[in-house]
């Protein structure tokens, strides 16, 4: 076959198209290209550096990519354990091992560590995710956090203006308790942040001395856990996905 060297100068990446078919991730695709496994409008590929549009015919393996999906979203209660990558180089069971084989492939609008709970937004569209990503967004996570050693309200309004530990910046962090338990010495209380960092929430709290013993992710924006057990997941109705999003990525009823 042919070789294509002129790459289109509209559209987009054509790795990125190919993963967003759910054929593979964006890496892999890259690969495929490499080693001359994809063709383009009949020509034969072996450079990812190129755009292409919808009109143009992507081959893979011996196959047509299917078209552009519309954009979708999940909420998935994330259990313990589980990590927010598709490939772990140590072996650990993860997210998307976990889900069920009838969905599209999927990627994740953030993550959530080894060792926190709850609320995970899924999507199958790239620029989706990385919109809702944004700092720009405004978006606040909360979190139900059973925390050991809460001190005075002097320390947490202390986090309600932003700390620094280690050289890193965190921003603000609002903190509502609920009721003691008695002779217990954890605390519930709802945690509200914009930034999410690494592992943001016990940094900080670590900062004054206490300890998050459990982190349970409750809402993403407008985006709520509700009365989800661990490893369900539903889909956002698209009109919801609409009126909160659509302007902004393009979606459409």
């Amino acid at each position: 076959m042919e070789t294509a060297e002129t790459p289109v100068q509209k559209g987009e990446r054509i790795a990125k198209v190919i993963a967003r078919s759910g054929v593979c991730s964006r890496r892999e695709a890259e690969k495929l290209i490499e080693s001359g496994q994809v063709s383009l409008n009949g020509k034969r590929i072996v450079t990812a550096a190129m755009n292409v549009t919808p009109e143009d015919e992507i081959i893979v393996k011996g196959k047509k990519i299917a078209q552009k999906e519309e954009p979708r979203l999940w909420i998935y209660y994330k259990p313990l354990g589980l990590v927010t990558t598709h490939k772990d180089d140590l072996g650990r069971a993860t997210v998307f091992d976990s889900l069920p084989k009838y969905l599209p492939r999927l990627i994740s609008v953030g993550r959530l560590d080894l060792n926190t709970e709850g609320l995970l937004l899924l999507t199958n569209d790239g620029a989706l995710s990385r919109h809702m990503e944004l700092p720009s967004t405004g978006w606040k996570r909360r979190y139900r956090a059973r925390i050991y050693g809460l001190g005075s309200q002097e320390l947490l309004d202390k986090l309600a203006r932003g700390v620094t530990v280690d050289g890193i910046k965190y921003g603000p962090v609002e903190v509502t308790l609920e009721k003691a338990e008695k002779e217990s010495k954890n605390r519930w209380a709802m945690v509200t942040l914009t930034e999410g960092k690494n592992r943001e929430i016990r940094k900080v709290f670590e900062h004054i001395d206490c300890k998050v013993s459990r982190l349970i992710r409750v809402a993403y924006g407008p985006f709520q856990l509700g009365n989800l057990n661990p490893g369900e997941l539903k889909e956002i109705p698209r009109k919801v996905l609409l009126e909160q999003l659509g302007r902004e990525v393009g979606i459409r009823l």
